[in-house]
C-alpha cells in the first residue's frame, strides 16, 4: 500500500504555503468562471470566430422583459396634431397709449387691487433682450393665441392686445400674417383678432366636456419670445377665484407658464382646448407651478358674442349682493348658507321693480339653486339682456318667486355716492349697546349722516363688531330686519333675537358708499 503523504511536495514547513493557497484559491476561482462561460469561453480559446458573450437565454429572456414593460405616457403625438394651430402674436403700441415697456403684458387690474398685489399677469423683468422694447415711438409686446377657425379666427387675452395699433400673427411654420382686433372683453380678458391672407389655417376644437382635477394638460405657446413650447401638467383645482372680479372661474394648472404664454392654450389629452392660460401666481416672476386658464366653456360664450357685434352684452338685476356666511344664516334662520343676501337693490333697477328688498336671498334662478354669490352674478350674467328670468327668493323666513327681465350690465359700474355721513363727526357721544360692544347716536344728529339710520360713534376694540370691520362713522340702518333709528331701536330689536334664541344679530351697515349685511353674535353682557 502506497503512503498518500509520498506525493506531497517535500517542503520542511509543517503548514501549508500560503503562497500556495492563494495561487489555488485563483485557479478555483477561475475555473468556477471558465465553467461558467461553458463553450462561449472554449471558443475564445480554440477558434477564431467572434462569439456574442451576451446573446445568452439568459440575457434574451431580461431583453424581453424590457420590451414588454409599460413604456412612460408621452405626448408627441397629440403635440404633433395641436401645434400648428397655436400662433405668436405680436403687436405694437403707440408710446402715448402704452404704460410702460412691457405693456402688452403689464397688469390690467386697477392699481391696489387684490389681483395687482398677488396674481400678476406673467409679473417680472423679461431678460434682457427678450422683452418688449421701443422703436419709433412705439412699443412692441408678445403673447400667445391659437386659431378657432380655417379663415384665421383667433383667441388671445385681452391684456395682449389692449390699446394695440398693429398686431401679427406667427405660425408655428415661422410664417407672419397681418391681424385685427376683431372685438375684447376685459371683464373674462379674452379677446378675439383674424389674421389675413390665408383660408386655410390650422384651428382648434374648444372642448365640450369639464375638466377633471387630475388631467393631463398641455400648455402650448410662446415664453419669453422663444416661439412653440410645450409644457405638461395637470389640472389642479377648478373655479378657482382668484379676486379678478365676480366672473372668474379659473382652472388652475401646474403646467410651466411663463411670460409671453399669455393668451395660449391649455390642450387636454383629446387635443382639444380645454382653457385660455391668462395668469400666474408668481412671487419670483417666473413659474412656480400655479397658472390660471379661462375655461373652453366661458371662451365659447365671449368668442361667439365677440364675433358676432364686437362686444359682450350681459344679463343685470341691479343688486349689491354678498355671500351668506354660517353666522348670517343662522341670523336668518336659514338651514345651510347658501344663495346670495342682497345688501341693496339699486333704485328703480329690474331688482327693486320686481319686489327684491335689502336682506332677501336669492336662492334658484329659474329653477337651478344658487350656491353663492360669485354664481349668482355668473348666471345672470351668463344671459341676454332683455331675457326673463325666474329667481327664487327667501324673504323674510319665506321663499317666494319672483320673474323679472333683465337689464343690461353697464360697462361701468359706479359706487353710490355718499354724502358725508361717514365721517363720525357726532355732536354726542352717544349710547352704548353693551351687547354689540358699540356706541351709537340717531344719524339725524350727526352732521352729514342723513335722516336714516344710527350712525356708530365708538367701537369697543375687544367687541365683536370691531372683529366684523364696524368702525367710527358707519351707519346701520337695520337690526335683526327691523328699521332703526334710535338706539332703543337697537336695543329693541338686539332683545327680540335674543328672546328667539338667536346666537347673532343680523346687522345692515352702510360704510364707504356701500351697503352690507354683517352678524354679529350677540353677548350676555348688558
Amino acid at each position: 500500500m502506497t503512503d498518500r503523504h509520498t506525493d506531497l511536495p517535500s517542503q520542511p514547513s509543517h503548514q501549508p504555503d500560503r503562497r500556495s493557497l492563494l495561487s489555488a484559491r485563483k485557479l478555483a476561482l477561475m475555473a468556477s468562471v471558465v465553467a461558467g462561460l461553458g463553450a462561449g469561453a472554449f471558443g475564445l480559446s480554440q477558434t477564431s470566430t467572434p462569439v456574442d458573450l451576451f446573446s445568452t437565454p439568459a440575457h434574451a429572456q431580461v431583453g424581453n422583459k424590457v420590451n414588454q414593460a409599460q413604456q412612460p405616457v408621452g405626448f408627441a403625438d397629440i403635440v404633433e396634431k395641436v401645434k400648428p394651430s397655436v400662433i405668436s402674436v405680436k403687436v405694437n403700441i403707440a408710446e402715448k397709449t402704452a404704460k410702460n415697456e412691457d405693456r402688452a403684458e403689464d397688469s390690467p387690474f386697477q392699481p391696489g387691487s387684490p389681483m395687482e398685489r398677488f396674481f400678476r399677469r406673467f409679473g417680472g423683468e423679461m431678460p434682457p433682450g427678450m422683452r418688449g422694447h421701443r422703436g419709433g415711438g412705439t412699443m412692441t409686446g408678445q403673447g400667445s393665441g391659437f386659431f378657432i377657425s380655417a379663415d384665421g379666427y383667433a383667441v388671445t387675452n385681452n391684456h395682449v392686445v389692449d390699446g394695440a395699433d398693429k398686431v401679427e400673427v406667427t405660425t408655428d411654420d415661422g410664417k407672419t400674417y397681418k391681424a385685427k382686433v376683431i372685438g375684447t372683453d376685459q371683464r373674462t380678458d379674452l379677446a378675439l383678432i383674424k389674421a389675413e391672407g390665408r383660408t386655410d389655417f390650422p384651428f382648434a376644437k374648444l372642448s365640450e366636456g369639464k375638466p377633471r382635477i387630475g388631467d393631463w394638460v398641455l400648455a402650448v405657446g410662446n415664453p419669453f419670445g422663444l416661439g412653440g413650447t410645450v409644457t405638461a401638467g395637470i389640472v389642479s383645482a377648478s373655479g378657482r377665484d382668484i379676486g379678478n372680479g365676480p366672473y372668474d372661474d379659473f382652472i388652475q394648472i401646474d403646467a410651466p407658464v411663463n411670460k409671453g404664454n399669455s393668451g395660449g392654450p391649455a390642450f387636454d389629452t383629446n387635443g382639444e382646448v380645454m382653457g385660455v392660460n391668462t395668469a400666474i401666481y408668481s412671487p419670483s416672476g417666473g413659474s412656480v407651478g400655479i397658472a390660471f386658464s379661462i375655461p373652453a366653456s366661458t371662451v365659447k360664450t365671449v368668442v361667439q358674442q365677440l364675433k358676432d357685434k364686437g362686444s359682450v352684452s350681459r344679463g343685470w338685476i341691479g343688486v349689491q349682493i354678498q355671500p351668506v356666511t354660517p353666522e348670517i344664516a343662522d341670523s336668518l334662520g336659514l338651514k345651510k348658507p347658501d344663495g346670495a343676501l342682497v345688501a341693496e337693490p339699486q333704485p328703480n333697477g329690474p331688482a327693486a321693480k320686481a319686489g327684491i328688498e335689502s336682506g332677501d336671498v336669492i336662492t334658484a334662478v329659474n329653477g337651478t339653486p344658487v350656491k353663492d354669490a360669485r354664481e349668482l352674478a355668473r348666471t345672470i350674467g351668463g344671459f341676454a339682456p332683455g331675457n326673463t328670468v325666474k329667481l327664487t327668493v327667501v324673504h323674510k323666513g319665506a321663499d317666494r318667486e319672483l320673474n323679472l327681465t333683465l337689464g343690461q350690465l353697464p360697462n361701468q359700474v359706479e359706487a353710490k355716492v355718499n354724502d358725508g355721513g361717514d365721517n363720525g363727526n357726532s355732536s354726542s357721544r352717544g349710547t352704548e349697546v353693551p351687547r354689540l360692544g358699540l356706541t351709537v347716536a340717531p344719524a339725524s344728529s350727526v352732521a352729514g349722516a342723513g335722516k336714516d339710520g344710527v350712525v356708530v360713534t365708538d367701537v369697543d376694540p375687544k367687541s365683536a363688531a370691531a372683529d366684523r370691520g364696524f368702525k367710527e362713522g358707519d351707519v346701520i340702518l337695520e337690526v335683526a330686519g327691523k328699521n332703526v333709528a334710535s338706539p332703543g331701536d337697537v336695543r329693541e330689536a338686539i332683545n327680540t333675537a335674543k328672546a328667539d334664541n338667536k346666537n347673532s344679530v343680523l346687522i345692515r351697515v352702510r360704510s364707504g358708499g356701500s351697503s352690507r349685511f354683517v352678524a354679529v353674535p350677540i353677548s350676555a353682557k348688558g
